[in-house]
């Protein structure tokens, strides 16, 4: 699973991740994307636009990297564009009530940096 990043500042960073988010392309990235964003206080953007498939497995991933940067006093939000299997799957499990879901980048970069 392909994974890239790109820091817009000093304490924003855009993370892209594409492919398929189940459990051997969780398994894949889990170690690259707890260093990305646990590494210090960031505001992060992972961007899901590009996932094609999302599992339970994926979703744990992402709630506990938001968990370990929310300690370090950083946020995470998620972008899913017009990708609509990936925004569904994310409404239904309710991962809302803990990381805010974005459909467009500009108002998903507002929020982290306000």
């Amino acid at each position: 699973m392909p994974i890239s990043f790109e820091d817009r500042s000093a304490n924003f960073r855009h993370i892209i991740l594409s492919g398929r988010l189940d459990d051997m392309g969780t398994k894949e990235i889990a170690q690259q994307l707890a260093k990305l964003t646990a590494n210090e206080k960031r505001q992060v953007l992972i961007d899901l636009t590009g996932v094609t498939f999302l599992t339970s497995n994926g979703i744990s991933m992402l709630m506990k990297n938001a968990s370990t940067q929310q300690k370090l006093g950083g946020r995470i939000a998620l972008l899913v564009g017009d990708n609509t299997f990936v925004a569904k799957t994310l409404m239904v499990v309710g991962i809302r009530e803990l990381l805010p879901i974005f459909k467009n980048y500009p108002e998903a970069e507002q929020a982290l940096l306000t």
